[in-house]
């Protein structure tokens, strides 16, 4: 059967290299880099195109502050705090001097619009915003930028310098796509619109947090045309089974873009076969050999483990042994199943495609409460059929609350349980060095009393075990990013703590800071403040990990009326702590003046505390 399977898989493979895959010579170390990402990935087509940018140029008018001397100070301080507010001969009354000098000063503040243009003196909002740092500002001074016009990203950013006009001989994306090239009147937006687009470009010319404003612009010039080259790619996915398009420029995703033609190709407004010469019975028929192959691919690599475990075989009990390759057989099975787990220190994978209450009852329950308390995160998979709705043997709910009450001692949920489906691979993967797999349903068998000829490879050979690893992973992986983005559609605080939870059984903390950190979620950073702690139990996350600092460094975004600041308070000194019994210098190293300003104005720490006390 196996020899069967391989000349199948060559038959495959010699296809998919001989047929006339549609991609650009200059696009194939991409195509590779693409699919050597994860063997579930196989790109289909491979094209390059250019599209038109508008570039406008912009004069912004820009204050910075400059400290105050002691009579600007007096007089917005007395703008401030004086009721009713003072007359400019008053405070020269109080002051004792000619109203000459105050007149003149005032004059100044108002021309810089720090005081309102009227009597009596009174502060603007701009004016309190320079005091409360201790400056006024400057006149402003002219600045010349460029806004640029995206018609894919469907968004305006600014550069400091010109693009670069040069000549780009591919088709124009416009010939295929219908892209509106109707351009904002850059002249007609707010200036609040102007000053945020500036800051999202990186330009560092209006920061109101260190006074630097821009006060207004103006259009200088009609837009002018530019080409940029962007590569566009068609993906498909086994275990998504799912084909997908993907625009680039160079190796960047273009995430909004590649988002809207996907929009656009399953609406039937664009069509695969006019971009890249992909036609719906080509996708078909690569789609089945694909589909094929990788299953055969999974075959072969257990082949493979076998044939290991078989070249060099000596018998030693009724074990068979070749090198880091062992053979179980029947009762040794479930004895090695549960050593395994009882060694794990960070990370159990498991997949299997039933899971039932003969084999995960209370005993089993309590094996797995035990690595959870220790920090040990742990993903069950399973599933057979392709789809969740046909699946025949679909794992009862109140198992699955079982297993998601084991919880951290911070009290996350340690155990992530997920519908995976159209896999019947057995396999367990722990701490990513040992790797069982084989005929055994680790997760429904009936206890085995009686000997069922099954057949299990113990396998600790890096190079098998760090390919299992990524094909099982990349599964997890993709199912995060689905919890994730059903997270963000609702808002669910819920969804979101499973997946963070997920992540970080994966390793992948520093994936969901960002996402926090993108998507502006600080609700649930208390939440990854417990993942990173679970992940510190297990050194899964190393204390120096720079995602502390970046964690920490978001204190500053949230306010003490926050409802969920108590539990934020709870999970910052819980992760100093762990890290000070680890390394007390790198805590302290973390409480920089900025975070630990933060600490005590969210009351983190005490007023009376000092970060070396603290951390003690």
């Amino acid at each position: 059967m196996f020899q069967t399977s391989c000349v199948y898989m060559e038959v495959s493979l010699m296809f998919l290299g001989s047929s006339a895959k549609p991609i650009d010579d200059n696009l194939k170390k991409i195509v590779d880099e693409i699919e050597a990402q994860s063997p579930s990935l196989s790109v289909l087509a491979a094209r390059e195109f250019r599209y038109s940018l508008r570039q406008t140029p912009v004069e912004v008018n820009i204050k910075e502050p400059r400290q105050f001397n002691i009579l600007e100070e007096f007089i917005i301080r007395a703008a401030i705090e004086f009721q009713p507010p003072p007359t400019e001969d008053e405070l020269a009354s109080v002051l004792g001097l000619d109203s000459v000098f105050i007149k003149t000063t005032t004059t100044t503040l108002r021309s810089l619009q720090t005081l309102s243009a009227t009597s009596p003196l009174t502060v603007t909002s701009e004016g309190r915003l320079f005091y409360e740092k201790g400056s006024v500002p400057q006149s402003p001074y002219p600045l010349q930028i460029n806004a640029i016009t995206d018609p894919l990203s469907d968004k305006i950013t600014f550069q400091s310098e010109s693009l670069n006009e040069t000549t780009i001989n591919l088709p124009d994306l416009a010939d295929f796509i219908s892209i509106d090239h109707i351009l904002a009147d850059i002249s007609s937006l707010p200036l609040e619109e102007i000053q945020k687009s500036i800051q999202t470009s990186g330009l560092a010319l209006h920061l109101p947090e260190e006074g630097k404003i821009v006060t207004s612009y103006k259009v200088l010039a009609s837009a002018q045309k530019f080409w940029r080259k962007i590569s566009l790619f068609a993906i498909f996915d086994t275990l998504e089974d799912k084909l997908s398009i993907q625009i680039r420029n160079g190796k960047q995703i273009l995430e909004s873009a590649s988002n809207w033609l996907e929009v656009l190709h399953a609406e039937g407004k664009i069509s695969l076969q006019r971009l890249c010469k992909l036609s719906t019975e080509t996708i078909n028929f690569e789609r089945e050999v694909i589909l094929k192959q990788k299953n055969t691919e999974i075959e072969a690599r257990l082949e493979n483990i076998r044939k290991k475990a078989l070249e060099t075989a000596t018998k030693v009990g009724n074990s068979t042994v070749a090198g880091e390759a062992i053979q179980l057989r029947d009762g040794q099975i479930n004895q090695a199943f549960i050593e395994v787990l009882n060694s794990a220190k960070s990370q159990v994978l498991i997949y299997s495609p039933w899971v039932n209450q003969a084999v995960v009852n209370e005993k089993f329950l309590t094996l797995l409460q035990k690595l959870a308390n220790r920090g040990v995160g742990i993903l069950i998979g399973y599933g057979i059929a392709r789809r969740e709705e046909d699946e025949e043997k679909l794992m009862s709910l109140e198992l699955k609350e079982k297993l998601r009450a084991i919880k951290t001692p911070d009290g996350l949920p340690s155990v992530q349980v997920f519908w995976l489906g159209d896999s019947h691979v057995k396999e367990v993967i722990v701490d990513k060095k040992t790797h069982l797999c084989g005929s055994h349903n680790w997760l429904s068998y009936r206890g085995d009393y009686l000997p069922r000829g099954e057949s299990v490879y113990k396998v600790t050979i890096p190079d098998q075990v760090k390919e299992a690893y990524e094909f099982l992973a990349h599964r997890f992986q993709n199912h995060a990013q689905k919890l994730w983005q059903n997270a963000l559609k609702k808002r669910d605080f819920k969804l979101a703590v499973e997946c963070l939870c997920l992540w970080g059984a994966l390793g992948m903390e520093d994936v969901a800071l960002k996402e926090i950190q993108q998507n502006n979620w600080l609700e649930i950073l208390s939440v990854w403040l417990n993942v990173a702690l679970q992940g510190l139990r297990s050194k899964n996350i190393q204390p120096d990990s720079v995602s502390f600092q970046t964690a920490l460094s978001l204190l500053n975004q949230v306010s003490i009326e926050d409802v969920f600041v108590e539990s934020l308070q709870q999970g910052s000194r819980k992760v100093i702590s762990a890290i000070a019994n680890n390394n007390p210098q790198t805590a302290l190293n973390l409480l920089s003046d900025e975070v630990w300003a933060q600490f005590l104005r969210l009351n983190i720490a005490q007023e009376s505390d000092s970060p070396k006390n603290f951390i003690l």
